[in-house]
């Protein structure tokens, strides 16, 4: 009886290095959801910014349209 507490403890106390492909692909899965609200929530604001820096380089003066919905602000380029 000694024996099998003794056999049993010993498999408990055992310590398991290293993370199996299951947690990996828990990690990944996470990560990837992270990414898709991340984008989610900043793509509007992103795009405007990006557009914004599209029209200075193009050599036009970018002006902010004024919020009127949920989304990201807007604006209009002119040459």
């Amino acid at each position: 009886m000694l024996a099998l507490y003794t056999n049993l403890a010993v498999r408990l106390q055992r310590n398991e290095k290293g993370a199996t492909a299951v947690e990996y692909g828990i990690m990944v899965g996470l990560i990837a959801v992270v990414i898709i609200v991340a984008v989610g929530l900043l793509g509007g604001t992103l795009t405007t910014m990006f557009e914004s820096v599209k029209c200075q380089v193009g050599g036009g003066t970018w002006t902010d349209v004024a919020q009127t919905t949920t989304t990201a602000a807007s604006g209009t380029c002119a040459p």
